[in-house]
């Protein structure tokens, strides 16, 4: 039986609809193919009764670790004065520290997601996690610079892996019309979770030291990695949690595979590829702004102290961020019946998005009244973030059983663009103390990545491309 869209399944006759639930192995044929410009929301009842639901547990894995990752990667942001102080550090000299992780993060992106695919998120998970939360913890036991660069260096290649690998865990764990709504919400808990980091650090900094705050933070990623590998399995239907009507509503043929041959030409020669990867760094670029320099800017280019009021002032972007991913994820599926093009809907957010971060940037480095000029930078955030789900939505699309893989290269030309923003920030500043010539920089960067998803196919699967 060949892919229906939406008018073939408006078609079928009930007794044809449920013949399609009946059985697991029909199921893939019978729904629509998610690369087809009239993909739909497939029905979740199945013959089976009602589905469990255990699906949505991974989501809320999914949810908590990104909360976990962003509050121990955003929170030395904020302990930046204490630690300059401490370790007479100059701006140029931490422009490193926050560059360190992001070197390390974009270089372990695609080993990690690899691995992700070869033996599964359970095993590549739970070791990541623990690993990142030690050297959380050990950031509160550096001495000098160079221990601080080593330090985050280390911490960065074990967050590596943690977008790939839950990525790979929705592609075995959630339907096809299930993928990008789940990609928002978890993207909107991210940064949700780095708008409340700022303000968590201030209160932490108000009852202990610096260096304890970071032993705090990581404890809570350690206690998330055992309760993940006690409950997830890399295999959905081995879950005891999962009845025959959720398992019905399950993708195939996801397995991961000792012997798995990822087609490297055709992923690196594919013009998809290198405009999702081009259209990433773009945005990280523009976006590591915002959990490096933005409360430095706040303080010297607006004037703000170090006070609760300008904790919540540098979670802002970053809370309206989660709503960007949020409202692209939500609004996503009814786009795309409504157009009757997932393609459109993905590169539409993508090149409106950019664009308009682009010129709230210049717009922002011509107001005078600061609360004005922040709830404008801030606007950047969510425009920026109203990619996040179509982007790595289409990971899934494109990757297929590569996902991790794939999912991984994007990540880490992000990151290769989140380890140069701190650094080219860090010395425009000590050149020239010009904080709006950062923006200006940072607008024409938008102005490409806008380009780049106007240029690339977000949806037809790799092995299917020339």
């Amino acid at each position: 039986m060949t892919n229906f869209g939406l008018r073939n399944w408006g078609f079928l006759r009930n007794s044809q609809r449920m013949a399609c639930l009946q059985a697991p192995r029909w199921y893939a044929d019978c729904m629509p193919n998610p690369t087809s410009p009239d993909a739909i929301h497939p029905p979740t009842a199945t013959h089976f009764g009602r589905p469990s639901g255990a699906r949505y547990w991974v989501v809320v894995f999914a949810i908590t670790l990104a909360v976990i990752q962003y509050i121990d990667r955003i929170c030395i942001s904020k302990a930046e004065p204490f630690i300059t102080k401490d370790l007479g550090l100059a701006k140029w000299q931490m422009g490193w520290v926050f560059s360190a992780f992001t070197l390390s993060y974009a270089l372990f992106e695609i080993p990690c997601g690899y691995l992700g695919d070869r033996i599964g998120p359970r095993k590549v998970l739970m070791r990541i996690v623990i690993w990142w939360s030690l050297f959380t913890a050990a950031t509160g036991w550096v001495w000098n610079w160079m221990s601080l660069v080593i330090t985050r260096f280390l911490f960065g290649a074990g967050e590596a892996g943690c977008f790939p690998n839950l990525t790979k865990a929705f592609n075995r764990w959630l339907p096809l019309h299930e993928r990008t709504r789940a990609q928002g919400i978890m993207w909107m808990s991210a940064r949700w979770g780095g708008a409340l980091t700022p303000l968590l650090v201030y209160w932490c900094l108000q009852y202990m030291h610096w260096r304890t705050s970071f032993l705090v933070f990581g404890m809570l990623g350690v206690v998330w990695a055992v309760i993940f590998f006690m409950w997830y399995r890399d295999d959905p239907r081995q879950h005891p949690a999962v009845n025959s009507a959720e398992a019905a509503l399950l993708p195939t043929g996801q397995e991961h595979s000792d012997h798995l041959n990822v087609p490297w030409k055709k992923l690196y020669t594919s013009r998809t590829v290198w405009f999702l990867c081009a259209q990433y760094f773009a945005a990280s670029y523009s976006w590591y702004f915002f959990i490096t320099w933005f409360p430095k800017y706040l303080s010297e280019a607006r004037g703000f102290k170090l006070t609760a009021e300008s904790a919540l002032l540098a979670g802002l972007p970053l809370f309206l961020g989660g709503f960007g991913s949020l409202t692209a994820g939500w609004i996503s599926p009814y786009l795309s019946r409504w157009f009757g093009n997932v393609r459109t809907v993905r590169k539409g957010f993508g090149a409106v998005g950019f664009t308009a971060a682009a010129v709230l940037l210049i717009i922002s480095t011509h107001l005078k009244n600061p609360y004005t000029a922040v709830i404008a930078i801030a606007l950047v955030s969510f425009c920026n973030d109203l990619m996040m789900p179509g982007a790595w939505a289409a990971c899934m699309d494109v990757g297929g059983k590569y996902v991790g893989t794939l999912s991984g290269t994007m990540n880490m030309m992000g990151n290769l663009g989140g380890f140069v923003s701190p650094i080219v920030i860090g010395y425009i500043i000590h050149l020239t103390n010009n904080w709006d010539l950062t923006f200006y920089v940072t607008a024409a960067i938008y102005v490409v990545g806008a380009a780049c998803w106007l240029a690339t196919d977000p949806v037809t699967p790799l092995e299917e491309q020339n």
